[in-house]
């Protein structure tokens, strides 16, 4: 590319990080890593009204967990900083003083009750007020494209509360680009006088943002579909202060399951599914799930969120992040809102279970139940190794391994008439023998003695390995019978197979 590459994911801290807003900033991420540049994180706090204690931290820590971390924001490499909106309050008033010094923005004093009344009374005519050319100036609303110089600074010097808004241009056609939904064309008669600037010192989002894009010299902005409408505005106001705007993609919503509207945190609850990548505690104590804490993998995540909206134009679909800055493309990514699918980002941590070192998985099992407090974690690891590929989560291991540390009390009652049949005492004091026979107690050679001993009297091999199965997990379930045997032990296998015989 022709400049260095430098994008940002510039999140507001109202309250958790939806799991849409770390799919834009994995999309910023990508794009950054894959062009050598960099990937800055800004704070836009402007919104003084809706900031929430501990939003930015949640926001530093998803990204970290998600292994996407940025490479300059509030507190790391402040090469542009500061990185908070809120700490840049000073540099925003000369910005918006330029545009109203050059005709391109101009102060109104119109109160909420005298803009109500006006959206009522186009309502009655069956019209839709617009505050922009159409009626700036004719004398209804109260801004100094109307006021004399003298009459506008009185009121400033009053003390009334004004807002700066921007001029729209008349009768123009203002051509977009974005990098994903190519060119659009816009009528600005269309276009409303948006608010830039508050008497309170703070800035809108609008003019904020590109004041901030511009001087962190901003290359590209990724973001949400949802800021499509505002593109106008944006490109209207690069023009108007003579800069060069960045090039825009806006990514495609994330759908419900159902493929019908924005997913929400709600759809999360209905469901039993995340969609914040951490737990959030809100101020008022209500706790919502994160993938973290529910047993997902950070890799997992990554993996599945890239396919949201990117697709890499083959059929692979498990991508590790050095795959994904290396395959991921603007090009590629879709312009139609993408479904998310649950059952999707199950398969995803499955996979990526399957990938992880025994020990690792052992050691994270070990904290979850009581029962393994004692229990050397190179033995669960074996165990784990066992009983993984059956396994989504860690907290699945339990229910299946749990006989490998503790033998059953019970035994399942369908089972039981599946397996147990005339002459079952028989065969299972038989096989205590050959267990008891066997001093070579591997599974190889307990296989090889009770499945030769089985050919050996022709009989069924389920008349001896279900009653044999149901004895030493209390089911018929789990892995091979030899395995499990062959990981309790001699004593604690013959014991368990005497422990079903008592009960016949």
């Amino acid at each position: 590319m022709s400049k260095n590459v430098r994008v940002r994911f510039a999140p507001s801290p109202t309250g958790p990080l939806h799991i849409g807003g770390v799919r834009t900033a994995l999309f910023n991420y990508l794009f950054a890593k894959k062009h050598g540049g960099d990937f800055v994180l800004r704070i836009e706090d402007t919104d003084q009204n809706r900031y929430v204690a501990g939003a930015e931290d949640y926001i530093v820590n998803a990204l970290n967990w998600c292994n996407i971390p940025f490479d300059e924001g509030p507190g790391k490499n402040e090469k542009f900083g500061p990185y908070r909106q809120s700490e840049r309050k000073h540099l925003y008033k000369q910005y918006a003083d330029q545009l109203i010094a050059d005709g391109n923005a101009y102060y109104a004093f119109d109160t909420s009750e005298q803009l109500d009344a006006e959206r009522k009374s186009h309502e009655a005519e069956g019209k839709t007020f617009i505050y922009n050319w159409h009626n700036r100036k004719k004398g209804r609303l109260i801004n100094s494209l109307i006021l004399t110089e003298a009459e506008t600074n009185a009121k400033i010097d009053a003390g009334e509360n004004y807002v700066v808004r921007f001029k729209s241009p008349q009768d123009q056609t203002l051509h977009l680009k974005d990098i994903i939904r190519g060119n659009m064309t816009i009528d600005t008669n269309v276009l409303d006088d948006k608010i830039l600037f508050k008497s309170d010192g703070m800035p809108t989002y609008h003019l904020a943002n590109i004041v901030d894009d511009h001087l962190m010299e901003i290359s590209h902005v990724i973001r949400g579909e949802e800021w499509l409408p505002s593109l106008a505005l944006h490109q209207l106001l690069y023009d108007a202060f003579g800069w060069d705007a960045p090039e825009f993609a806006h990514l495609p919503l994330i759908l419900k399951p159902t493929g019908k509207g924005k997913l929400s945190k709600r759809d999360g609850d209905k469901m039993g599914f995340p969609v914040f990548p951490l737990e959030y505690t809100a101020p008022d104590g209500t706790v919502s799930k994160g993938y973290k804490e529910e047993g997902y993998f950070a890799e997992a995540v990554i993996n599945f969120l890239s396919f949201l909206g990117w697709n890499p134009g083959t059929e692979q679909e498990v991508f590790s992040l050095e795959q994904l800055i290396s395959d991921f493309d603007l090009a590629r990514v879709n312009k139609a809102g993408a479904r998310f699918d649950p059952d999707k980002t199950k398969w995803f941590n499955h996979h990526y279970m399957q990938q992880q070192l025994d020990l690792n998985l052992a050691e994270q099992f070990k904290t979850t139940q009581q029962e393994l407090k004692d229990v050397d974690v190179n033995y669960i690891a074996l165990v784990v190794g066992l009983i993984k590929e059956r396994a989504t989560f860690v907290s699945d291991f339990w229910e299946l391994s749990h006989f490998f540390f503790t033998a059953p009390n019970s035994f399942d009652e369908k089972a039981s008439k599946k397996a147990l049949k005339e002459g079952t005492t028989e065969v299972l004091t038989k096989v205590i023998e050959l267990i008891n026979t066997t001093e070579d107690f591997t599974v190889e050679q307990l296989q090889t003695n009770i499945k030769s001993w089985i050919t050996a009297n022709n009989i069924g091999f389920g008349k001896i390995m279900m009653p044999l199965r149901l004895a030493l997990v209390g089911a018929l379930q789990g892995p091979d019978v030899f395995d499990i045997m062959f990981m309790i032990g001699k004593v604690e296998t013959v014991k368990r197979i005497e422990g079903l015989i008592h009960t016949l």
